[in-house]
């Protein structure tokens, strides 16, 4: 056998490994709790992986590569600005998330506001989460369009079936082992493999010094406006995106929580460094990538199937694939569970009808329910994948828009007690406003297509505004309803308290 075929074999068994973990999940999968947060069960070991595989994607890692190779070191301020987002969650506030015992960002901000006009958050969580599994999907399609030669739209479809399968049948179950075997698949590519074989033939970082440019061994070297940007963008995405908090309630204990959350963010800025350091020794293995017109993604797949021995490059490439599917499963389960607990009410409640998703009293029927919403919004994400030649815009749109206008009224419900749900529906409201009229203005006026989109200042704007809103409107109305925050706290002191965010609204 050649290597191209030993790469499709190995490859085409993690596939087949995929689909077997759905199997596995479904024998687990009992209720509500086991099918959205794997029965909130998660020990250190389960927790960490999981973690860590949902948060590093085909961004961290392929694209972590090819900032490596263009930019040095500093590619590496992509993947560490993800580490420290999981970091400051979970050293902050993942223990309180935990003790909450809830399902959506949505319904702590309807337990912590006591106001249903902060329920239409859940719109905006569902556009970014279902953009993230669109972009995911398309992006480890790419793979199998080199691997077997397939048409984009084959290698969607197939590549999005299968992550649709596993996560249907048996939920977080299912994607949590997933997740575990793509974080020993991504742990070994990465840091046993690839990086060791590529300073091999680069010769070493002495080697690498002598035949680059000094800047491509400077920290900043990337620009100190893109680092903050990461920061910004990403940190703050990272602490208030559905994807991630449901991670968070799957641990077992506020303490797994925590200090799980906070190995897993070490890891991946470890994981930020090695990648920018195989770019850097593929810059000098591989000088002829032709980056400009191939665009730097490329350089993984070269680094894999030129400097790496036959078979080990199969793993490499799996490697890659396990990065993309976990975040693409941790998305889709993500959306389907925002839709159905919040959107559905939310919607039903414009219309003067009142929709409760719980259905707790019958938990076959309640997991065949989320089920359905799984498998027909990883139906939309393929389809969106497909059609749409730049998901990445829309997702950059979501991004800015969760983090302009949801993120003060999140992290001010966690951290400040005079915060009330007037402020938080306002910062909401103006925030996102604000985001997406900055982001309209600028591609108006700019010169080259998404230029506008792709801007830093949509989301600054967004961020002072809605502060601004949120910390005035605070002080000028009245406070959080008393009864609300005793339930609040009785929550965040772990003292589970019987009935849903809707039951406390109602007056209990």
């Amino acid at each position: 056998m050649d290597a191209s075929a030993i790469n499709i074999a190995i490859v085409v068994v993690y596939l087949l490994a995929m689909l077997a973990f759905g199997w596995w999940g479904k024998s687990r999968t009992r209720n509500n709790s086991d099918f959205l947060v794997a029965g909130r069960r998660l020990g250190p070991f389960l927790y960490t992986g999981t973690m860590a595989a949902v948060v590093l994607g085909g961004a961290s890692t392929v694209g972590g590569v090819g900032l490596g190779y263009k930019f040095g070191i500093s590619g590496m301020w992509l993947v560490v600005a993800i580490g420290a987002g999981v970091l400051l969650l979970s050293l902050l506030f993942a223990g309180t998330i935990q003790k909450l015992k809830i399902y959506t960002v949505s319904q702590m901000l309807t337990l912590r506001y006591g106001s249903r006009a902060t329920e239409a958050s859940g719109i905006v969580m569902l556009a970014y989460t279902l953009m993230l599994c669109a972009t995911s999907t398309g992006a480890y399609a790419t793979i199998f369009v080199v691997l077997f030669g397939w048409d984009r739209a084959l290698a969607i479809a197939v590549g999005g079936a299968i992550v649709l399968v596993y996560s249907t049948i048996g939920g977080m179950w299912s994607i949590t082992l997933a997740d575990q075997v793509q974080f020993v698949i991504k742990t070994v590519g990465i840091f046993f493999l690839m990086l060791p074989f590529t300073l091999n033939a680069a010769g070493g970082l002495d080697g690498i010094r002598s035949r680059v440019d000094a800047s491509f061994f400077q920290i900043d070297g990337i620009g100190v406006q893109t680092i903050i940007t990461y920061f910004v963008v990403y940190t703050l995405g990272l602490l208030i995106g559905q994807d991630i908090w449901q991670r968070v309630f799957t641990a077992k204990t506020p303490k797994v929580a925590r200090w799980g959350g906070s190995t897993a963010g070490l890891y991946c800025i470890l994981y930020g460094a090695a990648g920018a350091m195989i770019g850097l020794g593929a810059r000098v293995a591989l000088p002829a990538i032709d980056v400009k017109a191939l665009g730097k993604d490329v350089v993984y797949a070269e680094v894999a199937t030129n400097l790496l021995p036959i078979g080990i490059g199969g793993l490499v490439l799996a490697a890659a694939v396990a990065a993309m599917m976990s975040t693409a499963s941790g998305a889709l389960i993500a959306a389907a569970t925002v839709a159905r607990a919040d959107v559905v009410p939310f919607v039903a409640g414009w219309f003067g009808k009142t929709i409760n998703t719980d259905d707790s009293d019958n938990p076959e029927h309640d997991v065949k329910a989320n089920r359905v919403w799984v498998l027909g919004l990883g139906v939309v994400a393929i389809i969106i994948a497909i059609v749409t030649k730049d998901v990445v815009a829309a997702l950059t749109i979501a991004y800015d828009i969760l983090v302009g206008g949801l993120l003060v009224a999140i992290l001010g419900g966690l951290v400040w007690k005079r915060g009330t749900g007037i402020a938080a529906a306002a910062s909401m409201a103006v925030g996102s406003v604000i985001t997406l009229g900055t982001m309209i203005i600028l591609e108006v006026n700019a010169e080259v297509p998404l230029d506008g989109i792709y801007a830093n200042e949509p989301i600054y704007y967004g961020l002072l505004a809605s502060a601004a809103v949120y910390v005035a409107a605070s002080l000028l109305t009245r406070p959080t309803d008393p009864a609300v925050m005793r339930a609040w706290q009785r929550r965040v002191a772990g003292q589970e308290q019987e009935g849903t965010p809707q039951e406390v609204l109602a007056g209990r």
